[in-house]
């Protein structure tokens, strides 16, 4: 077997714009992922604003190239707004996703945020390399408790600097901090550069509700995006986060949040 070197898979992505098109042309998208692909998303017109709000995520750490490349292809045929993957997996997404107008987000630090600056950093420049638009870190959450407000914003500000100019979403685990400690951690995130903060990873216990996002939403203010994820399982409750402040969505589910088959269960990120 021949292995292809890293550099066969990255992909160098501009930084581009927060709001785009609700209903993208697909342009190449044979060449991108293979075979005929229809012309126009498989998503009803209705819920296209709903679709590109959603980071399409896919992070279970057994997730293999045939899994990766499913989620690509449902990323277009729903016309999400991102693929979500672990940093290993951005290159291989990355190069799939080419020309069709669907992002790649890669996670940092995920899921706890306990690793070293310097491994954030390096992780975070890793996978803009490889072609990542956007990067979802998780918040130093040690540091936060103990009250060193500093560490946090140098922790986020590194990420911010290795990110390019590509934006950058702070995920705070909302279900291990009390009131306090959220409107800490927004106001310390929009310190730090931040384009987004986020709710969860899926993986502290709980999930995104329309409560925190709305206290999220009255500290940022309209200059920094809040993206609610974890535990989004219809679009009820998709339009409920929305309608409480919620910039963006992140789902594991998401094709039956916008209409499609439902899907069967797993973890939701």
């Amino acid at each position: 077997m021949v292995i292809a070197s890293p550099e066969y898979y990255t992909h160098a992505v501009a930084p581009k714009d927060l709001d785009p098109p609700l209903a993208p042309a697909h342009p190449g998208l044979e060449g991108a992922l293979g075979g005929e692909a229809e012309p126009t998303p498989r998503v009803a017109v209705a819920r296209l604003d709903l679709a590109r709000r959603i980071d399409h995520t896919l992070l279970a750490p057994q997730t293999g190239r045939e899994a990766l490349y499913r989620h690509c292809q449902e990323a277009v045929d729903h016309a999400f707004y991102s693929v979500c993957v672990a940093s290993r997996n951005v290159g291989f997404c990355a190069e799939r996703l080419a020309g069709t107008g669907i992002r790649v987000c890669s996670v940092v630090a995920f899921p706890h945020g306990d690793a070293s600056t310097a491994a954030k950093r390096a992780e975070a420049a890793r996978a803009v390399q490889d072609g990542a638009d956007e990067l979802d870190v998780v918040l130093a959450l040690g540091s936060l408790r103990d009250g060193d407000h500093r560490a946090v914003v140098d922790d986020l500000r590194a990420v911010v600097a290795a990110a390019a100019e590509r934006p950058v979403k702070v995920i705070l685990e909302t279900v291990r901090l009390d009131e306090r400690q959220i409107v800490v951690a927004c106001a310390l995130s929009q310190a730090a550069g931040a384009a987004f903060v986020k709710t969860s990873t899926g993986y502290g216990g709980g999930g995104a509700t329309v409560d925190d996002v709305a206290l999220m939403r009255s500290v940022v203010g309209p200059h920094v995006a809040v993206k609610a994820s974890g535990g989004i399982r219809d679009a009820a409750g998709a339009d409920a986060l929305l309608a409480a402040g919620a910039t963006r969505l992140g789902a594991s589910r998401s094709i039956a949040i916008v209409g499609g088959a439902a899907v069967g269960g797993g973890e939701d990120y």
